[in-house]
């Protein structure tokens, strides 16, 4: 009896401190928006007046009607392209580069497999200037276009690795009973295997996805003209134009912010289950 008040007394004390560690965490992880969000509302010195986490006398939105009405849905468009685009290759490519490494027996299996993992390890700002270099010479500097191949280049090693871990989960008497029916490699690829992933291919693209939607270096590097620049050179552009402005920069902030914060929200379910999915089978 002693021993079951202790251990419900450990119970106790242990879920007190988680709830303690996560109430932490969430402040934390809402500050920065919370901060973003207050002081978006702000004229242009209020925040230094009257500090950074005080209400605002009146919820300005002309910052935010001064960013819409500028370049800011061109910024978003461009965005949005190069984000379908470079996801729905990068899938097609890494599920296309899982299923052989996953599911068939060959002598280069290894090696390969081994090689996309190694890539992972290479710092991807490496290759700025001769990806430079060949967008030039491939007359695509400067446009939305340019950036679609590092994108895809960037995400395929890690996305690799997940999916072909996540299709060896898969169980093969799926795969030796659609053989039996006469199935070939091809349709039991699309019709089977691919289906079969949606959850670590959701998994991948939300993951690959912000990681697109937030990178600066290449969009910089590679484009020139505001036309065709992504959301995080708008962030770089109103900074240069609003230098003083914080107020507007934080509006622009929230507003790039959004998107990925509304997907997050709808999407979680898929993230959760892909990552569990891909836990226990693995």
């Amino acid at each position: 009896m002693e021993q079951y008040k202790k251990n419900k007394i450990k119970s106790r004390i242990c879920w007190v401190i988680a709830s303690i560690l996560a109430v932490i965490q969430l402040l934390i992880a809402i500050l920065p928006f919370f901060f973003m969000v207050l002081n978006s509302f702000k004229e242009k010195f209020e925040m230094l007046t009257k500090g950074v986490f005080t209400l605002p006398d009146t919820f300005y939105i002309d910052n935010y009607k001064e960013v819409l009405s500028g370049k800011f849905f061109t910024f978003f468009l461009n965005s949005v392209i190069v984000l379908l685009v470079a996801l729905t290759i990068l899938l097609l490519v890494a599920a296309c580069a899982s299923y052989p490494l996953s599911r068939f027996k060959f002598k280069l299996n290894a090696p390969i497999y081994a090689l996309i993992v190694a890539c992972m390890s290479i710092p991807v700002h490496v290759t700025l200037i001769p990806i430079f270099k060949m967008t030039r010479s491939m007359h695509l500097y400067d446009t939305i276009w340019s950036l679609i191949g590092p994108y895809v280049a960037m995400g395929v090693p890690i996305s690799v690795f997940i999916l072909t871990s996540f299709m060896k989960g898969i169980p093969k008497e799926i795969e030796e009973s659609a053989e039996i029916d006469g199935c070939n490699k091809f349709k039991m690829f699309t019709k089977m295997i691919f289906p079969l992933s949606k959850p670590g291919l959701s998994t991948l693209a939300i993951y690959n996805g912000v990681n697109m939607w937030n990178e600066f270096s290449f969009a910089y590097t590679l484009t020139q003209s505001a036309e065709h620049r992504t959301l995080p050179l708008a962030v770089w552009e109103f900074r240069g134009r609003y230098s003083m402005n914080t107020p507007m920069i934080m509006a622009v902030l929230v507003l790039t912010l959004l998107p990925m914060l509304i997907l997050f929200i709808f999407a979680q379910d898929k993230l959760v289950k892909g990552m569990t999915a891909g836990a226990v089978k693995g």
